[in-house]
Formats: C-alpha cells, sequence, structure tokens
C-alpha cells in the first residue's frame, strides 16, 4: 500500500495501481445532493453554497466538492472541479493540492493523456513538493497502464519504462520507487515478449536469418526477462535449419549452462541428439562471446 499525503485533510492511497481518494470526514461531511439541483434540500456544501457563481466559492469549497465527485465515483466530474481551483485560486495552496488530485482524476478516468499533463504540470511548478515524487510516479504509470498487447506497437512501452526509471532513479528512497522497479520488470519482459512473437513469426514461416536477429535482441538485451532460455532454444532450431550446427552447438551449450532443467534445454538437447551432436562451445560466432562471458560469471 502506498500513501501520499496531500493534506491534513485529504489523502491518496494506491493499491495494486488502483487509486482511491478520501477526506478524514468521509463523504458525509461533505454533505449529500449534486450542485445547482436535485430534490435535496441541502446540497453537496449546503444550498446557501451551492446557489451562489462559482467564481464566489472559496478554494476550500470548490476542492471538496470535487473531492466529493471522486468518493461518488465520478472523476471526470472531479477533475472540472479541481480544475476550476486552479482557475480561480493560481499560486495558492489549495491549486498546488488541486493539481495533483486533478492529476489523479484523469488518471482514475483512464484519460491518461490529461493525466500526465497535469502531473507534469505539478513536477514544473513543485519540483521540490514532498508530493513531487508521487507526480513524476502518476505520469509513469499513465504510461504503465496504456501497455497494449505484445502484438500492437510497443512505443508506450518504452515511455513507461523512461518513465518509470525516473522515479527510481530521482526519488529511490520512497514506496514510489520499490512499485516503479516491480513494475519496470513487468514492462522490460513485455518488450522481451514482443521480440519473441516477431521471432516467432518469422520461424514458423522459415525466415530463419530473421527470426535469429529477434531471438537474438532477447538473448543479449533481455537477459534478465523469462524469455531468454526460450528465445536460446529458438535459436537451436533456426541454426539448425539453416545447417549452422556450430551455432546451434553455441546456443544449446549457453541453454544448458544456465537453463538446464527447463524443457527448452531438453528439446535443444534432443533436436541435436538426433543428428548426432551435442551441446557445446564451438566457432567464434556471437553466441561464442556470449559463452565467454557467461564462463566469466558475467553472464545473466
Amino acid at each position: 500500500m502506498i500513501r501520499v499525503k496531500l493534506c491534513k485533510t485529504v489523502s491518496v492511497t494506491l493499491v495494486s495501481g488502483m487509486v482511491l481518494a478520501g477526506c478524514s470526514g468521509g463523504s458525509g461531511s461533505l454533505g449529500f445532493g449534486s450542485l445547482g439541483g436535485g430534490s435535496s434540500n441541502q446540497g453537496v456544501l449546503g444550498s446557501r453554497v451551492e446557489k451562489r457563481p462559482i467564481d464566489q466559492w472559496s478554494a476550500e469549497e470548490i476542492f471538496k466538492r470535487g473531492e466529493y465527485d471522486l468518493e461518488s465515483g465520478d472523476p471526470s466530474e472531479a477533475a472540472k472541479w479541481f480544475g476550476e481551483v486552479e482557475r480561480l485560486y493560481p499560486y495558492s495552496e489549495w491549486a498546488k493540492r488541486a493539481l495533483i488530485m486533478q492529476a489523479f482524476s484523469h488518471h482514475k478516468d483512464r484519460e491518461y493523456e490529461l493525466a500526465r499533463a497535469s502531473a507534469q504540470r505539478y513536477i514544473d511548478f513543485y519540483p521540490g513538493d514532498e508530493d513531487a515524487a508521487y507526480a513524476q510516479y502518476l505520469l509513469a504509470i499513465s504510461y504503465y497502464d496504456q501497455i497494449d498487447l505484445i502484438g500492437r506497437d510497443q512505443g508506450l512501452t518504452y515511455q513507461a519504462l523512461q518513465a518509470l526509471r525516473v522515479v527510481i532513479e530521482r526519488y529511490p528512497d520512497t514506496e514510489y520507487a520499490k512499485s516503479a522497479i516491480l513494475k519496470f520488470d513487468l514492462a522490460f519482459d513485455h518488450l522481451a515478449a514482443k521480440e519473441m512473437e516477431i521471432g516467432r513469426y518469422y520461424l514458423k514461416r522459415k525466415h530463419y536469418t530473421a527470426s535469429i536477429n529477434r531471438f537474438r535482441v532477447v538473448v543479449e538485451q533481455f537477459q534478465t526477462t523469462t524469455h531468454v532460455a526460450e528465445a536460446l532454444h529458438r535459436l537451436v532450431e533456426a541454426y539448425l535449419s539453416l545447417g549452422l550446427e556450430s551455432e546451434a552447438q553455441t546456443a544449446a551449450a549457453i541453454l544448458g549452462h544456465n537453463f538446464k532443467s527447463t524443457e527448452w534445454y531438453q528439446d535443444s538437447y534432443r533436436l541435436l541428439t538426433n543428428r548426432g551432436l551435442k551441446p557445446e562451445a564451438k566457432g567464434d560466432s556471437w553466441l561464442r562471446k556470449v559463452h565467454r562471458q557467461m564462463i566469466k560469471g558475467e553472464w545473466l
């Protein structure tokens, strides 16, 4: 659970990527009803307040109206109220609080571009504020939460990785950094999955050189992901299909050294032994260099 305090009476809690807002008095402390109408005789802030023009409301009254909509499950409307605080009372303490709540409301409403814009404004205006870390984290997860299926363009994944890295490096001692590290690893794994998908596509259609290029990227650039073992096995398949036995044997040797108990190694071992071959480092290909790194303890 990650909690960021925005003021004495307002807090935002982030749990497993879900953001919830609350006020110490609960929704009852704000009253019930809707602005300027409804059957209730007592509006959210009292009929006397709500019948006044908006420019006669105090910053606190507008802010609490936004809180009420947020608690009532209407983040879109809440974002508008928080925006009014910023418009009518710029440079005030309430405007600062409203800006981060506006970013939060847009994110909850899945208006990710608007969330990023508000979060970035907060970072630009209040870089030294204690909630700047949360604003940066909110900006990062607005990219992260947009990551599509692995079959689609991965531009947002790269942007998520960059933004998450900023959180990790700029705010290393915060709870946001801990969460960002977990999300960074997942996004990194997501990119490797994309490379694997394309590689398997080429391999299935017997475009072996193209598939090797994709699997090589996984082996060289995504060593910490869950896809390396399969990538090495697919390299064995592709190289054998091209008649490049030394490369296939070397890929299998790396696979056996690091993932001997996996089904991928068993399959590669079977492919080689069926041809009278065995896993061993041979030749002077890029895989032989990887194998030497592994022997020196630099692999993975």
